[in-house]
């Protein structure tokens, strides 16, 4: 049996362009000791396997509004996630984060500044290009040294 030490949570919206970034890393994103989720809109759902595999690391991954050039990220520290959020979940993420923050070692969310969120489905290049550099950075271990928000 594998032992899992972190988790990655993918969120947000396919029918929503780039919304669905955060479903397309985890869709993705495969690497030892890790287990991925897509959470679609809902990441709430997905607390029990959270809560019982109890990380050392779970890390959020959903499109945010930054005002930052499409595809590239930044750590979002909790209490800025309400400016951010492009408000396509069924729960506000800080609800599941402080929900969740006594099963977890550490939460990081971190953003992905979408090009386009709208009806449609599909990434823009730029935001696949900065999801590809996120994921690469999540499995050299060098994702503590994205900027924060």
């Amino acid at each position: 049996m594998d032992l899992v030490m972190k988790i990655l949570l993918g969120i947000g919206n396919v029918l929503g362009c780039d919304d669905g970034v955060g479903n397309y890393v985890a869709g993705t994103f495969r690497a030892d000791g890790w287990k991925t989720l897509d959470c679609g809109t809902a990441p709430e759902n997905f607390t029990a396997v959270v809560r019982r595999e109890h990380p050392e690391l779970l890390v959020l991954i959903d499109a945010a509004e930054m005002g930052i050039p499409p595809g590239e990220f930044r750590i979002i520290p909790v209490e800025r996630i309400r400016d951010v959020s492009i408000g396509t979940h069924q729960l506000p993420l800080t609800h599941l984060i402080h929900y969740l923050e006594d099963d977890v070692g550490e939460i990081l969310f971190i953003g992905i500044q979408p090009l386009i969120v709208g009806d449609g489905t599909g990434i823009s290049a730029e935001v696949l290009d900065g999801a590809e550099l996120l994921m690469e950075s999540l499995k050299n271990g060098t994702f503590r040294e994205i900027p924060a928000l």
